[in-house]
This record gives structure tokens, sequence and C-alpha cells, in this order.
């Protein structure tokens, strides 16, 4: 499932970070209905107050908006504005000279690139970053595990995993302890590829319009005909 190929193009690295954030999926249906079948007997995790804050954090949160920097596994560094809207809303929009959109309106994900002539979309639990848009995001006896957290330079670092299947990818989410910011987070796919994101000037309870999660381009025939509307 998840894209080993070389990034030689654009829209293949980012075929690749949306099928590795896949593997870490927090919105999946399937998963929550299998949780909720799990057997009563099922012993609890032990409770850990560092991570009951992160999850504080990130429930306390309404809206976001941050620039990214994304390292990509072949060396390439691409940049653009991530706007967030809790639940299920968020948009990565690239820089010039990248076309590329990717949009979660809050039951899927579009994303598009006319220059590429490329168009998909996708479950929302398919996608980037879900747990930014989870509601209620559950880091303690939920869809994921916190295999590790670490302390170092006032910055709390969790290294997560699906809780069914911990062996399908690895997200580490990075957060400032105090006062408590998110900074970014970095997926490893099953193969040991890594996307790192990072984010500057992050700002949340912003006014946020709705339009800004919809999908706001060309049909998806125009995208791989190469129409640009502007």
């Amino acid at each position: 499932m998840l894209d080993s190929a070389l990034f030689d193009r654009h829209i293949r690295r980012m075929r690749f970070l949306l099928a590795a954030l896949s593997s870490v999926a927090l919105l999946s249906m399937g998963a929550l209905e299998a949780q909720a079948q799990a057997p009563a007997q099922a012993q609890a995790p032990a409770f850990n107050p560092q991570v009951a804050e992160v999850e504080r954090y990130f429930n306390g949160i309404r809206t976001m908006q941050a620039r990214f920097v994304q390292s990509n596994p072949n060396g390439t560094v691409v940049q653009g504005t991530l706007s967030v809207s809790r639940p299920g809303r968020m948009r990565f929009e690239y820089d010039p000279p990248s076309q590329l959109k990717i949009v979660a309106d809050g039951s899927q994900v579009t994303m598009w690139d006319i220059a590429n002539r490329d168009f998909g979309q996708w479950p929302i639990g398919w996608t980037a970053a879900s747990f930014l848009v989870r509601e209620p995001l559950v880091l303690q006896g939920g869809d994921l595990t916190v295999e590790k957290v670490e302390r170092a330079d006032g910055m709390l670092q969790l290294t997560m995993s699906q809780t069914r299947k911990p062996n399908e990818g690895k997200v580490i989410v990075r957060v400032n302890e105090n006062p408590m910011v998110l900074r970014g987070w970095t997926i490893i796919d099953n193969r040991g590829q890594r996307v790192d994101v990072s984010l500057n000037g992050l700002q949340t309870g912003l006014p946020l319009a709705a339009s800004l999660f919809k999908f706001d381009g060309p049909d998806a025939g125009a995208i791989r005909r190469g129409v640009n509307p502007n």
C-alpha cells in the first residue's frame, strides 16, 4: 500500500505522504468499530499525565493556522500554509511554483495538482495529520498507542502507532511544554522512510471561513486535462 518508488516528481512525493499518513489514520470507522467490539477484559494502559496534558491541549483547540516546512524522503523541501478547524477540517496549501492543495471537509479529503494533472479523493481516515482534527483526540486507551514519551530541552515528543496495527507506521508528534505549542510531526512508514513537518508562527482561535475547507478547484476532468482556472 505504501509507495516506496523514487520521488522524482512532486506528486509522487505527495502520494507517498498521504499513503504514509494513512498508516496512522485516526478517524477510520473500521478501527473505531473494532475497538468498540474489543474484549471487555482488555487491560487499560497506565495513565500518563504528560500524555493527558497533550490530549487536553489538542482538545482545547478549535482552529489553528501556521506556516509549515515539509522535508521529503528524497531530500527535497516544500513549504506552505496549514489551516485547521476542528473537528474534521484542514487544508494544506503549498507555495508556488507548486499548485498542490489538500483539503479535508469533515468527511473526505481531496488532493489536486493542476500542474501535474492529478486529482484524488479519500475517506478522511486516510489522510494527512488526522490527529489534528480528531474530536475528541484520545491518546490513552483509544485507537492509538503512545509507545514512547521523551522530554528534552522543554520539548515533549510522543511516538504513536495504531493500537491494532502497530507495524504499519508511526507518527511522532512534537510539542513545546511550557507553554504547550505544537511544533510539528514526523511520519515513518513501515519501510523506515520519513516525512518531517515543522510548524512556524502557529496561531489558534482564529476565525477561519468555512469556504477554506471546501474543494475550490476545477472538476476532476479539467484537472486531468491540465486546465488552469487562472
